[in-house]
């Protein structure tokens, strides 16, 4: 079996010029980076502005990221939480929804009502995720929604596991709290 090329590998690649490295680390990381950075502004272009510009930056400067402290995912999701930070700093206010989510569940095959009531919790968490404070937010994005173990959440928040476990904690709490009446 032949072994993928490694991501060290491919970023040299790219950075001398080939496409098509680039292109591949860019299929092998984009969704994770956009998934965190859409949950964490709640904008469609601002996740797809923040995708780009950590690739543009792992571009211009690679020898920022270091292989032996962390994964390429791990360091791209640390940009993408550093920029959505200063974009929240920068705004200092709530991203825009811009997903329609009662069309979305008229168009599905299912009960239309069921689909309704679907849009309508689907909006409510959203709502909810979007009000926590950031560093909880964040904190759930990585670890509820892509999946990171918790030593590469802290890595990314540039923390301890400990501090993240508490993060989550507080977070959920909020949440049930907010959502009670829904189950």
């Amino acid at each position: 079996m032949i072994e993928p090329t490694s991501d060290e590998a491919l970023l040299n690649r790219a950075i001398t010029g080939d496409e098509t490295a680039f292109l591949t680390l860019y299929q092998r990381h984009r969704d994770v980076v956009y998934g965190f950075a859409y949950r964490f502004t709640n904008s469609v272009e601002t996740a797809e502005d923040i995708t780009h510009d950590c690739f543009m930056g792992l571009l211009k400067n690679p020898n920022h990221f270091d292989p032996s402290r962390a994964s390429l995912s791990t360091y791209l999701c640390g940009a993408a939480r550093n920029q959505a930070h200063k974009l929240l700093r920068i705004l200092d206010q709530p991203g825009e929804t811009e997903t329609d989510f009662e069309a979305e569940a008229l168009r599905t095959d299912r009960n239309p009502l069921q689909a309704l009531v679907e849009a309508e919790l689907t909006q409510a968490v959203q709502t909810a995720i979007s009000d926590l404070p950031p560093l909880q937010r964040e904190a759930i994005i990585l670890f509820e929604y892509e999946e990171m173990p918790l030593a590469e959440i802290a890595k990314v928040s540039g923390t301890d596991v400990g501090t993240i476990k508490s993060r989550l904690k507080r977070a959920r709490e909020r949440l049930k709290r907010l959502f009670t009446g829904y189950f």
